[in-house]
């Protein structure tokens, strides 16, 4: 009698050991089978908190034919359940299920790119944010104020805080986390300036400096000139001279500027017109790159007081308003 119950128990489990062969090797070579999918790269966003169930089930509404319970299995038996990773990823052609296991234990995720170029204003980055499908855009309803309070930054206007680069960003992204970045980047890269700034310039705070960095970047791309307008600027300031800048007019005219701008508008009164009020305007009117806010803090040493365009990037400065208005009648009247 026991040895037939011997027998039995040693067939019995001889014939387990068969079976969990059989189906391992039979999972096994599913799991090395390459997955089906709707086409032949497929994005998918793994949420924060996710089981592995629940990734699963986002591979699956993504259109990768995923079975979720096997998933589990495999994520388990390998000890990757612990290690998979929320973010964005890319599923391709030729992916087995291990494969995909992999990339979300080893957190190999895609990213994406946006740039905010120098001299853009808050509304143009607000839009550039918003049009942008791969950020998640929690601010499409908020006012300035609110975002500001929500980053808890000081200043009553957002114009100028948010420096301009390129920000990789995971796919999925809250725009609140890529504004945060570039106004620590703005921050950062302020304060460094502010530390190694002249001396003797007449701004008494970094917040001064933003501004008027903000105003040589909207005067000029031509880096050669971006100290020597700096300089110009300097040299008002401390003469008290108003900085009669057509940046800072159009700016303050807001959705009224048409593209041109007319003896009336330079009248008309905001509190961003140069020619109408002395000094700084109160907020920056754009954000200014590195090499403006580099050139605000040192401004070349002249004795300018005028500049006009020649129309081809480049400056024409003058000591003189005499010197200057026959710049202005040669380059912008076009008179000989």
């Amino acid at each position: 009698m026991k040895k037939t119950l011997r027998l039995f128990l040693w067939l019995l489990i001889v014939g387990l050991a068969l079976m969990g062969a059989g189906v391992g090797g039979a999972a096994w070579w599913g799991w090395e089978r390459p997955v089906l999918m709707r086409a032949d790269v497929v994005d998918y966003l793994i949420d924060n908190g996710s089981t592995p169930r629940q990734m699963a089930q986002a591979m699956q509404a993504a259109g990768i034919e995923i079975d979720p319970l096997a998933f589990v299995w495999l994520a388990r038996l390998s000890g990757r359940d612990k290690l998979l990773k929320a973010g964005a990823y890319e599923a391709r052609v030729g992916d087995t299920p291990w494969v995909l296991l992999e990339r979300m234990a080893n957190g190999d995720m895609t990213q994406a790119r946006l740039t905010f170029p120098e001299g853009w204003t808050f509304a143009q980055i607000r839009a550039a944010l918003d049009a942008d499908e791969q950020v998640r855009h929690d601010t499409k309803d908020m006012e300035a104020a609110d975002i500001l309070k929500r980053l808890a930054l000081e200043p009553a206007a957002p114009e100028g805080l948010f420096y301009p680069d390129t920000y990789v960003f995971t796919p999925g992204s809250s725009d609140l986390d890529i504004l945060r970045r570039a106004a620590q980047a703005g921050e950062q890269t302020l304060a460094s300036a502010w530390q190694q700034r002249d001396r003797d310039l007449p701004l008494e705070t970094p917040y001064q400096a933003l501004i008027l960095a903000s105003i040589i970047e909207k005067e000029t791309g031509h880096g050669a000139d971006r100290a020597r307008i700096a300089g110009v600027f300097i040299n008002r300031l401390r003469i008290g001279m108003p900085l009669q800048t057509d940046p800072t007019v159009i700016y303050g005219m807001g959705a009224d500027y048409q593209g041109r701008l007319r003896k009336k508008d330079l009248e008309r009164d905001t509190p961003w017109n140069t020619y109408t009020r002395p000094g700084l305007p109160p907020t920056p009117i754009a954000s200014p790159g590195k090499a403006a806010l580099m050139a605000a803090l040192h401004p070349e040493q002249h004795d300018f007081l005028y500049f006009v365009s020649r129309g081809d990037g480049t400056s024409e400065f003058s000591k003189n308003l005499a010197a200057h208005n026959r710049a202005v009648g040669k380059y912008i009247l076009k008179r000989n």
